[in-house]
């Protein structure tokens, strides 16, 4: 198969996954609640992102690269959210 094919299939593949992100990026900004979201789940995940994202580029794989650097923002967008809007929550059940 030549180079170019398979890269096509890594990109094909790259944009599914990262964009499997934005449905629950955009219900989190929405509803301005990411209490069902697991931290534990999403730590883990950005950090596998982030070590996939070097992988990709100490071996010059452009899809691994652009799939983990999209998805890497996404997946601490929504991170940061989920920590900003679960500490407003905190906020309001302390004072009421």
């Amino acid at each position: 198969m030549q180079r170019n094919t398979i890269d096509l299939i890594g990109y094909v593949a790259a944009t599914c996954t990262t964009l499997s992100f934005l449905p629950q990026l955009v219900r989190v900004l929405r509803l301005r609640s990411a209490r069902e979201i697991s931290l534990g789940m999403f730590l883990i995940f950005s950090i596998g992102t982030a070590l996939w994202l070097t992988y990709g580029l100490l071996s010059h794989s452009r899809p691994v690269v652009a799939a983990n650097a999209v998805t890497f923002v996404l997946s601490m967008s929504i991170l940061v959210l989920k920590l900003r809007f679960d500490r407003n929550v905190l906020k309001e059940v302390t004072t009421v």
